[in-house]
């Protein structure tokens, strides 16, 4: 009969010392230290950007922005006048293909001669048109341009 100490290591269910880990301890150790001033980096982040104070931002208590664009008619393609308030892809195509044939819009009032463009269509859109866009050398923004026949 065989004593248990005879036995090999592996039938008594014991592991050998000198089995490999994942990391060495000097591995650890560095690991540990990467991990701590790390903890002290976002600590002091965290300080120097106010939170004693609690000066840093709480989204919930921020004033809502408004992003702001401004469109050039004259050269946007349909995609970019799509954005536009009251303007589907249709009429962004219809914008584009009467800009082709019949040369650029001179001002805001222009676009009531596209197909589905009236008076309120183009007061929604005043605030989103680019105001440089429109020609300089346009009759309705020179100082001195005569009056139209038969308005007084």
């Amino acid at each position: 009969m065989t004593s248990p100490s005879s036995k090999p290591s592996s039938d008594l269910g014991v592991k050998p010392l000198n089995s490999a880990g994942i990391l060495r301890r000097a591995d650890q150790a560095i690991l540990a230290g990467l991990v701590v001033l790390g903890g002290l980096a976002a600590a002091f982040w965290w300080v120097s950007c106010g939170g004693l104070r609690g000066g840093i931002a709480r989204w919930e208590e921020l004033e809502p922005r408004e992003a702001r664009f401004l469109v050039d008619v004259n050269a946007a393609d349909w995609p970019e006048l799509r954005q536009l308030p009251e303007i589907g892809e249709t009429l962004a195509r219809r914008i584009v293909e009467h800009r082709e044939e019949q040369g650029s819009f001179r001002r805001p009032e222009d676009l009531m001669k596209v197909h589905g463009i009236g008076p309120k269509t183009v007061d929604l859109l005043r605030p989103f048109l680019d105001p440089e866009s429109w020609p300089a050398d346009s009759p309705a923004d020179a100082p001195d341009a005569p009056a139209s026949p038969g308005v007084e």
